[in-house]
C-alpha cells in the first residue's frame, strides 16, 4: 500500500535502536514524528548483536562514552521496570576472562587506574570468579569483573522503544526504503521511498552504516565504515552461564599494538585478510541458547566467515570447556557503523538546515544507542547540543563531496 505526500514535523530514517530511541524521546517532548525503516525494526546490527552490556559506572569525571553507557543503563531499567516492557534486562554483571600473565599484568594496572577514577571494576581470582560463574576453566589467570554490566534482548528492546514512541503518537513505517532526498529553499525535505513520499521540516539520519549512502543523496560525505560482526549459537540448553562474558585478549592486543591505517578504524580483529587478534563476547539467553561472537572485519558482506566462527568457538571452549559437547546450531552476521577514529556522530549536520545524524557507535550501539537517541532528541528540542557532545559534533567528520 502506497502513501503519498505525507507531511510531518520530524522524519527519522532508520529503525534500529538509535532511531527508535530518538523517536521515543522526541514524542515524549511533544513532537510529531514519523520513522522510516527499509526492512523490519531491529533487522540489522541493533537486533543481531549478543545483547551484552559492559557498564563500569559514572566515575568522577565521565566522558561521552560513559555517559552514553550509563544513560543507556537507566533507559533499559525504565523500559522494563517502569514502562513494563519485557526486554529480558538483567543486571547480572559482566566478566572478562584473563588467560595469560601479560593480560593479568595489563589489567592490574588498568583496574587500578579505573578505580582511582571512581569506576566500578575489580579483579577476581579464578576461584572467586568460579564462585559466580562455575563453568569457567581452572586454567584461567582470573577475571575482570564489571558488576554493573548485564544483558537484554536486542530485538525486544528496539521494539519496546518503537512501541513507546507509537503510544505517544509516532508513526513507525517499515519496508520503506529511501531512494532519494531533496532539500528545498524553504528548508523542507522531500524524501522518496519505495512506498510513498514524505515531506518534513527536520530530518534525522539514524541508519547505521547506510548513513553513508543516504548522505551521498545530498552530496555529503559521511565517513561511516561497515564492519561485520558475526555470531553463532548452540541450541537451547539448561542454564549454565550467568553473566555477560568476554575475554581480555583483544583489549590487551589493541593496547599493546595501536594501529592506524588510512580509512580503516582501530580495534578490528583483521587487517585485510590477516587476523590480528581474537575478540570474544557472548552470554546465555533466556531461551537457553548460548551465543558468542567477536570477529570485526571491514567488509560490506553480511555472510559469516565460517573459519572465523570456528576460531571464535575454539576460544570460547578454552574458557568454558563444557561447550565442546554442544555443536553450533546457527550463525549470522550484521554490519556495525564504525568511524576511522571510533568517535560517534551525534548532532546537527551544518551543511543543511535542520539536518541531524546519530551513528558511528561502533561495536557499542546496543549499549549506547538509547542514550545517544535521547541526547540527539534533546539537541533537536532545544536547538543546542549538550557540551558533552563536542567530540561527536558532525562538523568534525561530515564534508561536502567534491564534484
Amino acid at each position: 500500500m502506497k502513501t503519498n505526500n505525507i507531511t510531518t514535523e520530524i522524519l527519522i530514517i532508520g529503525g534500529g535502536i538509535t532511531g527508535t530511541s530518538t523517536a521515543y524521546f522526541l514524542t515524549q517532548a511533544g513532537h510529531e514524528v514519523i520513522l522510516l525503516e527499509r526492512n523490519e525494526l531491529a533487522s540489522e546490527a541493533s537486533g543481531l548483536n549478543a545483547g551484552t552490556l559492559w557498564q563500569i559506572g559514572w566515575g568522577t569525571s565521565p566522558d561521552l562514552s560513559n555517559i552514553l553507557s550509563m544513560g543507556g543503563l537507566a533507559i533499559f531499567e525504565t523500559l522494563q521496570s517502569e514502562l513494563g516492557y519485557d526486554i529480558e534486562f538483567r543486571q547480572s554483571g559482566a566478566l572478562k576472562a584473563i588467560q595469560t600473565e601479560e593480560e593479568l599484568d595489563f589489567l592490574q594496572q588498568e583496574v587500578q587506574h579505573l578505580k582511582s577514577q571512581g569506576y566500578s571494576v575489580e579483579l577476581l581470582s579464578t576461584r572467586d570468579a568460579q564462585s559466580i560463574e562455575p563453568e569457567l576453566s581452572s586454567a584461567l589467570m582470573g577475571c575482570l569483573h564489571q558488576p554493573l554490566g548485564g544483558s537484554a534482548n536486542p530485538v525486544k528492546t528496539t521494539q519496546a522503544l518503537a512501541s513507546a514512541a507509537q503510544q505517544r503518537g509516532a508513526l513507525i513505517l517499515t519496508n520503506h526504503e529511501v531512494s532519494s532526498i531533496q532539500h528545498f529553499d524553504n528548508a523542507d525535505y522531500k524524501v522518496v521511498t519505495s512506498k510513498g513520499i514524505f515531506q518534513t521540516q527536520t530530518l534525522v539520519l539514524a541508519a547505521g552504516p547506510w548513513c553513508r549512502d543516504i548522505g551521498s543523496m545530498m552530496n555529503l560525505r559521511i565517513p561511516i565504515l561497515p564492519v561485520r560482526g558475526q555470531m553463532w549459537s548452540t541450541g537451547p540448553i539448561p542454564t549454565r552461564l550467568f553473566h555477560a562474558l568476554g575475554a581480555a585478549e583483544s583489549a590487551f592486543y589493541w593496547y599493546r599494538n595501536p594501529y592506524s591505517y588510512n580509512e580503516i578504524p582501530p580495534e578490528l580483529t583483521h587487517h585485510k585478510n590477516a587476523r590480528l587478534t581474537r575478540h570474544l563476547y557472548g552470554r546465555q539467553t533466556l531461551n537457553g541458547e548460548i551465543i558468542f561472537g567477536g570477529d570485526r572485519q571491514l567488509t560490506q558482506s553480511k555472510t559469516p566467515d565460517e573459519a572465523g566462527i570456528e576460531v571464535n568457538r575454539d576460544h570460547v571452549i578454552e574458557i568454558f570447556p563444557f561447550l565442546h559437547q554442544f555443536p553450533i546450531q546457527r550463525t549470522w552476521a550484521g554490519l556495525m557503523p564504525f568511524t576511522s577514529n571510533l568517535e560517534p556522530m551525534i548532532g546537527r549536520i551544518p551543511q543543511y538546515e535542520n539536518l541531524y545524524i546519530v551513528t558511528g557507535l561502533s561495536s557499542s550501539g546496543f549499549e549506547q544507542g538509547p542514550m545517544a537517541g535521547k541526547l540527539l532528541a534533546e539537541c533537536i528540542q532545544s536547538g543546542q547540543a549538550s557540551p558533552i557532545l563536542s567530540s561527536a559534533d558532525p562538523i568534525r567528520q561530515v564534508k561536502c563531496m567534491t564534484l
